[in-house]
């Protein structure tokens, strides 16, 4: 294990050469330890007694607060994003529409590597967020009932309990109405005992406190809410203002996770427009179809009572010709 390590560090020596000056000194160059020294177990134990110092690591034994506070998690086992998607597949029991396949299987992975942080405690404005970004993806989704058990999986399948998700959501999308940016600004600042001012000192108070990106997407649905114009240009002070003003915590990846939302949203608007074109159109050219197959029907229908017409006076004409020659004429 020794010699490895050290083999790491002349590697990464090594390689560093290429951002150092051209001229280096020959004495210096002379120095360079070559890793062709590590030929067999008599060189690298030279090795290991001319570099004289060992890497001694042991897991979970570091003397840190973080360490201390999640020191209890040593050695506990951690689901796999395989192992979660393994579980959504069995709870769905049924293929993804292919044109959602990937952007599912994102977000269960997305979902499965925020709950499984040791850091990560789940809030009402978090619950917003994921059900917002569930709303806005799946809105067009071919079939509803296909929808809902989609969402059902992955709560499930990521260990969250999607009635009280959907209820926190609420309870939060119900205090902002009628508010404003001042009266969210000051709850994020832990002002009063409001649901979302709670959730300010909790994280205020906690120091190893994790931000995720439904937190920042349940601010954006706020901003909706309260009527902020929902654009990057408009969400973006807000977020600056909410995040690290009155929630005194970083606001860049908060701000470019609004960025990428609204870069979704308009790319899903889009392909929303592009859709009821096309089945505008289709239901055009199946109205068009329509009407030629009923146009063809009635010219059908009108020569084929022309035909009858035609035979039932033929019929009649030799009738009356019948009736008209005498019984004896032909015996003279």
């Amino acid at each position: 294990m020794k010699i490895e390590s050290a083999a790491l560090i002349l590697a990464l020596a090594a390689s560093a050469s290429a951002f150092a000056p051209a001229n280096v000194p020959t004495s210096v160059r002379s120095n360079t330890v070559s890793l062709n020294i590590l030929k067999d177990d008599v060189d690298k134990a030279e090795l290991d007694k001319a570099l004289g110092r060992e890497i001694d690591y042991k897991p979970g034994m570091a003397q840190t607060e973080f360490a201390n506070k999640y020191r209890n998690l040593v050695g506990e086992p951690v689901r796999t994003v395989g192992e979660a998607f393994a579980e959504f597949t069995a709870i769905l029991g049924s293929p993804v529409n292919a044109l959602y396949k990937s952007m599912v299987s994102d977000i269960v992975g997305t979902t499965h590597l925020i709950t499984v942080n040791a850091r990560f405690r789940k809030d009402p404005i978090w619950s917003l967020g994921i059900v917002s970004a569930l709303d806005l993806l799946f809105k067009n989704y071919p079939e509803p009932e296909m929808r809902d058990k989609v969402q059902t999986a992955l709560f499930t399948s990521t260990g969250l309990d999607e009635a009280e998700i959907r209820a926190e959501a609420q309870s939060i999308a119900d205090w902002a109405q009628g508010k404003t940016k001042d009266d969210i600004a000051a709850a994020l600042r832990g002002e009063g005992d409001s649901p979302v001012a709670q959730i300010a000192k909790a994280a205020k108070a906690d120091e190893f406190w994790m931000y995720s990106r439904f937190f920042g997407l349940g601010l954006v649905k706020m901003m909706e809410i309260i009527g902020v114009e929902q654009n990057a240009d408009d969400t973006y002070p807000v977020m600056e203002e909410w995040m690290g003003k009155s929630l005194d915590k970083p606001f860049f990846t908060a701000c470019s996770d609004s960025d990428l939302y609204f870069k979704v949203k308009g790319k899903l608007d889009m392909m929303e427009t592009m859709m009821k074109e096309i089945e505008i159109r289709e239901k055009k050219r199946m109205a068009e179809r329509l009407e030629a197959k009923a146009e063809a029907a009635l010219k059908k229908a009108e020569r084929d009572a022309e035909f009858k017409a035609v035979e039932a006076a033929d019929i009649e004409e030799k009738v009356e010709e019948k009736e008209a020659t005498p019984f004896f004429a032909g015996e003279e």
